[in-house]
């Protein structure tokens, strides 16, 4: 079923930046290859790749997901982690998200910050999940971490005209017939796409960008977080000087406004439009077939 555009929830209302739009519009003319895999998503079967740049710099790469004709990544719902607390109003419970699993992949870490939470909470923390895991003959595997992303580091993700910040938090497994990309926590996929987003319900148009970034300096550790806040505001709030830190990693090339300059949406959307709709047609890339 076709779904609607994404529509933010109402408390959400940081616009994407002008001046990241114009360095991604720079980095996607000149990307560097990483990986390319085929994958499933829920209502399409094609090729996508893993895509990087500046990974030769360790604290400058960047890493996303892309599709052929220059199309991003959809957002299907993951619900994996605690579950209940306040945020839990019910759309993210076993039965709305049959391949629920009780602990994330970075469960351990998260116990060894001593923050007072065993684990992320699909309400609560915007995390992404992000790289391919399984053992399965011929399946296709990407770990982030080899170039360098660490897990549980701040990742932006741009939906319509909004930017949010969220974390690596979850990788991709092998329970389905292929690896599978564009999948976020129902906090994230609530602030991108309102309260009808739930662990059966997701978008499935592919032009969601999700950004991954390199380097030590993009965990915020357990003291650069509020690892137990109540809701999503709080938690992306307390990551919001990071994530403004690290995008500039992508706006570097742009000549306008500094890093906590948003410019108007209409401008932001030019840019965006021309990427997703292939208008930069420099772009070299390789799929498998």
């Amino acid at each position: 079923m076709a779904l609607d555009p994404l529509q933010a929830s109402s408390g959400f209302i940081r616009l994407f930046p002008t001046p990241l739009a114009t360095g991604l519009e720079a980095r996607l003319r000149s990307e560097r290859f990483v990986f390319t895999t085929e994958t499933e998503t829920e209502t399409d079967c094609t090729a996508f790749s893993y895509c990087g740049d500046a990974l030769d710099n360790a604290n400058q790469g960047v890493i996303y997901l892309q599709g052929k004709n220059s199309a991003l990544a959809d957002m299907d719902v993951d619900c994996d982690g605690v579950q209940g607390g306040p945020a839990d109003d019910g759309r993210c419970t076993k039965a709305r998200s049959p391949d629920y699993q009780s602990k994330t992949a970075f469960q351990r870490i998260i116990t060894r910050y001593g923050v007072g939470i065993q684990d992320l909470n699909a309400y609560v923390h915007p995390y992404v999940v992000f790289g391919n895991t399984g053992n399965k003959p011929g399946w296709r595997t990407f770990d982030p971490t080899k170039f360098g992303v660490r897990p549980l580091s701040v990742v932006a993700v741009v939906c319509g005209d909004r930017l949010v910040y969220g974390i690596w938090g979850d990788t991709n497994g092998d329970d389905g017939d292929k690896p599978m990309i564009g999948e976020s926590s129902l906090a994230l996929a609530t602030a991108c796409g309102g309260k009808k987003m739930a662990g059966d319900y997701g978008h499935n148009q592919a032009d969601v960008l999700y950004l991954a970034f390199t380097g030590e300096d993009a965990v915020p550790g357990p003291k650069g977080a509020n690892w137990t806040a109540p809701a999503f505001e709080a938690f992306e709030q307390s990551i919001e000087a990071l994530g403004d830190q690290l995008v500039q990693r992508v706006s570097a090339n742009s000549t306008t406004g500094s890093k906590n300059a948003a410019a108007s949406r209409k401008e932001g959307l030019m840019v965006l439009w021309k990427i997703w709709a292939g208008v930069l047609s420099g772009m070299i890339l390789v799929w498998m077939s």
